[in-house]
């Protein structure tokens, strides 16, 4: 038995089984049955012929262009067919009845090592090929994992969560039903994530530096929360105390009630929380959740599923009808495409548009050519799936939005392009009921034209996750720049306090989607700004309600009004959490 003293955030005791999850890295690690051992060598099989596939292509469009350059890749298709990574991956899938995903990450571990001792400048600089191509074989694993809910889908229903470090939004994705508790490596008593697992009365440690290097996957672990302490291998009295605990649970009927409780502050200010999905069996989580409707519903999903999606109005129609349905008497949110021409093209490869798709040399630049702006390029596609969301407007509540808005011109020609697909319902004998038509606002242009915007719509959403990016400039992909991905950035603050001027002004709802609002301690904030309607992932929205009924509307603006005053992400940051932390402890 080993005990890991750390930092308890949230008391009460449970035990589970360890999954470890190495989030830097982007990494879950977890032990799967021996009946997994051989589809998990299929995944890494698969993954390495998407990975070849992909680099030979890159490859051969580089070399048009660039034939010197061409040779990058193919050091990394060298690395591909070494027999001692994919093949020693497989290896540690067999022996250690681990995930591939975090085979893959061990591989890369121990080639960076031999990689870090050679004195060679050439050959030091290749361990850069080998991250890129790891990441690539990881990626490809992802393909069809779209939240950490459905990577967490496998695990027994006594687990418990081991991470370097856990953001609000992934653990809002947890299913908790499934997974009792959690430890950390990093974190504070006014850590994030902290608030939420006191919220959700969930049993916490933070603040253990190197559990998740110290505890391995499948082992049995108990968290104390109370007594700032992790026990591994616990003793047989120690499994009974946690199982007490265990039993101590409110009754479902109790959960299941507050489940389904309008959101509200301590002082009775009504907050209308939607939930954000991908697929029509998110549907059932949304409900179960306490959504009170769908605030976004990300279509460009549907031409992962079905390849012939974009230029079939039957089988979107069935789709978006099945969701208004389903979510009854609520309103749903739909987005159009959201895709790039790279990602339309590809779903489009099996049935190709009259005249073609234009080679890689005629598309000089592809960036920001998606959203609404590749919609109207492509105004067959665009009619169809406008058709067919119409169509779906009579059995529901429907809102069309439409994403990666940039101007008034744009806005004027789809709405003309809503009221050319009327038409041609009309002509088919097919009436269509009124439907309001809103934008995402996320890129900076349409926030600082927020004014203008708001007289042609009956709505906006402000999409937090693209106006970070476009707004500071950063891709968070990209490792070097991802940490100055700041939601609490004065910049972002204040814009997002300059759409919700400009939405009020013209009487037009406002709401927020993106990560900020599944992260507690920054929907507070937002609430503050004057913010009470949002969207999220469905496994926040039960959090969000407890932590925003202990907390006082008038308390919230006065703590939005000093953080507005301040300059830096540091201090901002500070005074959030130190107000919360004073907050909830007084309620």
């Amino acid at each position: 038995m080993q005990r890991l003293r750390g930092i308890g955030v949230s008391p009460g005791v449970v035990s589970g089984r360890a999954v470890i999850l190495i989030q830097r890295a982007q990494v879950l690690r977890y032990q799967i049955a021996p009946a997994r051992v051989e589809p998990e060598l299929r995944r890494l099989d698969a993954s390495r012929a998407r990975s070849r596939e992909q680099l030979v292509d890159i490859r051969a469009r580089v070399a048009r262009r660039h034939t010197e350059l061409a040779s990058i890749f193919d050091a990394q298709l060298l690395m591909l067919d070494d027999p001692t990574l994919v093949p020693r991956a497989a290896e540690i899938i067999r022996e250690q009845r681990v995930n591939a995903e975090w085979a893959v990450q061990q591989v890369f571990h121990e080639f960076s090592g031999v990689f870090d001792e050679v004195s060679d400048p050439y050959l030091r600089e290749r361990k850069g090929d080998l991250s890129d191509l790891v990441g690539r074989l990881r990626m490809n694993l992802r393909q069809g994992v779209a939240t950490a809910r459905d990577l967490l889908r496998d695990l027994d229903e006594s687990s418990v969560l081991i991470a370097d470090e856990l953001t609000p939004s992934l653990a809002a994705q947890v299913d908790w039903t499934k997974v009792r508790g959690f430890a950390t490596d990093a974190g504070s008593r006014t850590y994030h994530t902290a608030i939420l697992a006191r919220s959700l009365e969930v049993p916490a440690v933070v603040g253990l530096h190197d559990a998740s290097q110290r505890i391995q996957p499948g082992e049995v672990v108990v968290i104390d929360g109370a007594a700032n302490e992790v026990i591994v291998d616990p003793s047989p009295q120690e499994l009974a105390r946690a199982a007490h605990h265990v039993d101590d649970r409110p009754p479902a009927a109790t959960a299941d009630a507050e489940r389904r409780r309008p959101a509200s502050t301590a002082d009775g200010v009504p907050i209308r929380l939607d939930a954000n999905i991908e697929f029509p069996d998110d549907l059932a989580a949304a409900r179960y959740s306490g959504a009170e409707g769908i605030g976004l519903y990300r279509t460009e999903f549907l031409l992962t599923t079905a390849p012939d999606a974009a230029t079939n109005e039957d089988r979107q129609y069935e789709i978006y009808r099945g969701m208004l349905e389903g979510m009854a008497p609520g309103a749903v949110t739909i987005r159009t495409f959201d895709v790039d021409e790279d990602q339309l093209a590809s779903r489009l490869a099996r049935r190709p548009l009259a005249g073609g798709w234009e080679p890689e040399e005629v598309r000089t630049s592809r960036q920001g050519l998606r959203g609404l702006r590749l919609s109207l390029t492509r105004p067959e596609l665009f009619r169809v799936q406008l058709r067919a969301l119409l169509r779906a407007a009579r059995h529901g509540r429907l809102r069309i939005m439409f994403p990666f808005v940039s101007s008034v011109e744009q806005l004027r020609e789809a709405r003309a392009m809503v009221i050319d697909a009327t038409d041609d319902l009309a002509r088919r004998g097919e009436p269509v009921p009124r439907v309001p038509i809103g934008v995402m606002i996320e890129i900076p242009a349409a926030a600082y034209t927020a004014d203008l915007l708001a007289r042609e719509v009956d709505f906006f959403t402000i999409g937090t996750n693209d106006l970070i990016q476009y707004c500071l400039a950063v891709d968070r992909a990209d490792e070097r720049v991802s940490r100055l991905y700041e939601p609490l950035h004065p910049a972002i603050l204040r814009m997002i306090l300059m759409v919700r001027r400009a939405a009020r002004r013209h009487s037009i709802p406002v709401s927020l989607c993106g990560e900020m609002a599944s992260d507690p301690a920054l929907l507070t904030l937002l609430v503050g700004l004057g913010l009470t309607e949002f969207s999220m992932t469905p496994g926040a929205i039960p959090v969000a309600k407890q932590v925003l009924a202990e907390l006082r509307h008038e308390e919230l603006r006065a703590l939005a009004r000093r953080v507005l005053r301040l300059a830096t992400i540091d201090d901002i940051e500070r005074e959030l959490l130190g107000a919360l932390g004073r907050l909830t402890t007084k309620s």
